[in-house]
């Protein structure tokens, strides 16, 4: 995928008979929604279309920014074991998910093999 400026600038609106192409057409969201396994009305294709334009266009924008002096993160404030602690716990109800599982062995469920011997 070529990503290419949506942004004309004042004299490309006057003096280019160019109209705004999208940084993504419609053949591209057919294809990714193909690929993803998404069915898509053709209103829902022209709204992706727009919004991911919108996202590429904004990407390129803060392509612009520098970020020499900023250091890199994963997150915009700091969280540290933002999980919580395992606790087991016995349940109840062991015969009932046994029953509902397709395969069991004596009080286990039976997988298939994954691993050769």
């Amino acid at each position: 995928m070529t990503l290419r400026s949506t942004q004309p600038t004042a004299d490309e609106t006057q003096s280019s008979p160019l109209k705004y192409f999208p940084m993504i057409d419609l053949e591209q969201v057919r294809k990714v929604a193909l690929l993803a396994r998404l069915e898509l009305t053709p209103d829902e294709e022209e709204q992706f279309t727009e919004q991911l334009s919108g996202i590429l266009d904004y990407v390129e924008q803060l392509k612009e920014l520098n970020t020499d002096d900023v250091e890199p993160t994963t997150r915009a404030i700091e969280l540290s074991n933002i999980t919580r602690t395992d606790s087991l716990q016995p349940f109840a109800e062991r015969e009932a998910i046994l029953d509902c599982a397709p395969d069991r062995e004596d009080s286990f469920f039976k997988v298939p093999k994954i691993l050769s011997e």
